[in-house]
């Protein structure tokens, strides 16, 4: 039985490369990062972040989170069609062809993927080109379950944001200056493994597989879901606008858990479910918008000193510690309002700098080094002003 099991989980892990979401979310997270540091160059002149920083920090959730679902998959016996596999991978390919992460919470994908097989039924009689028995013993409570756990993985990852690992932009304000904002923008794909019908293993026990479709022997398949979001702050600081969504998400991953879990003794509960987790979903994003807009711009210009937006990571700015939404308000004793006059200062100082730093308690606090030759006049600060390109071209 162990043989046959090995032999199974080395198929599966050979089916995950058959996917085609693999593939999408390489080609995705390229484009999307491309994308994104052309509007760094654009609005700083520079790239602030590589290529793939959306992926950064996000395995060891993913990896938890792969075995949580894959010990309560074949612990229990959770069993899905291969079609509902490939339709969770369609369904993810369509909702990210606008080249973002904004529909990729498992709130989307798995609900939209749920409501199609919910339909599927009074849909497809009605055409003869699909197999009207394609999701003929559909898997709904596992749907829900799955769905459960992957809106706590999307919230931890929210959590996961460090203070200067969110990515930089500007936009214009209603009185027609610029302020900075936030994105909070992670992807990541979740490998978990799950039963699906027909193979060489066969049930253990009584009660096993629990949810199971039609079928007496199984395979084992590893799955890769791809899950992201971004979410745009500007009247805060990031890490705490995350923390917010976190909070949200975990309550909603909460109760569609214990509506799936109900929906094993009472059918219904699985549409709840799901239906409260695509609105849920949707309400707390919309409701994290509304009051983003309603707050004052963190990020503006001011005359008491310039906010830092962005620290460029390995520059001497990280290594010394200086935090995105911290005010500079002195370079070597004199006061600064602008790039200009920040330049000026840190380009009369010589070899050494000292900059006076307001931090998020009000305190002050100084910040002295060296200035090095390679460094120039770059220490990896960036700040509200105009977008580079409109200075270039006035």
């Amino acid at each position: 039985m162990a043989e046959t099991w090995l032999m199974e989980l080395a198929n599966g892990i050979g089916r995950f490369f058959l996917n085609p979401i693999v593939y999408w979310a390489i080609i995705l997270s390229i484009a999307v990062g491309y994308k994104r540091i052309k509007k760094e160059r654009k609005h700083f002149g520079l790239k602030v972040f590589d290529v793939l920083s959306e992926w950064k920090n996000t395995w060891f959730v993913s990896l938890i989170f792969g075995l949580v679902i894959s010990f309560i998959s074949i612990g229990a016996g959770m069993v899905f069609s291969y079609e509902t596999i490939i339709l969770i991978a369609v369904v993810t390919i369509l909702l990210s062809m606008s080249i973002r992460f904004t529909m990729l919470s498992p709130g989307y994908t798995i609900g939209i993927t749920y409501l199609l097989m919910f339909l599927s039924p009074f849909v497809l009689t009605y055409q003869s080109i699909i197999d009207s028995n394609l999701f003929a013993d559909p898997n709904f409570t596992g749907l829900c379950l799955l769905l459960a756990i992957l809106l706590s993985a999307e919230a931890f990852l929210l959590r996961w944001h460090r203070r200067n690992n969110t990515f930089p932009d500007m936009k214009p304000s209603p009185r027609g200056t610029w302020i900075g904002v936030h994105h909070l923008k992670k992807v990541t794909l979740i490998p978990f493994f799950v039963l699906i019908p027909t193979g060489s293993i066969t049930s253990f026990a009584a009660f096993w597989p629990y949810f199971s479709v039609n079928g007496e022997t199984y395979s084992l398949v590893l799955v890769p879901f791809l899950l992201g979001f971004d979410h745009v702050v500007k009247g805060d600081l990031p890490e705490k606008a995350a923390a917010r969504l976190a909070r949200s998400m975990h309550i909603l991953s909460l109760i569609v858990l214990f509506m799936a879990i109900g929906s094993i003794y009472i059918g219904w509960l699985s549409l709840a479910a799901v239906l409260v987790g695509i609105i849920g979903r949707e309400y707390f994003s919309y409701r994290h918008r509304l009051a983003d807009h309603e707050k004052t711009p963190f990020f503006h210009q001011h005359e008491r000193g310039m906010k830092v937006l962005a620290v460029i990571p390995g520059t001497p700015a990280d290594r010394l510690g200086i935090s995105i939404g911290e005010t500079i308000v002195k370079v070597n004793g004199k006061k600064i309002d602008s790039m200009d006059s920040f330049y000026y200062a840190l380009q009369e100082s010589g070899a050494f700098f000292k900059l006076e730093i307001i931090g998020d308690n009000g305190e002050v606090r100084f910040v002295q080094s060296a200035l090095y030759e390679e460094d120039h006049h770059e220490l990896g600060i960036i700040m509200t002003k105009k977008p580079y390109l409109d200075n270039k071209l006035a």
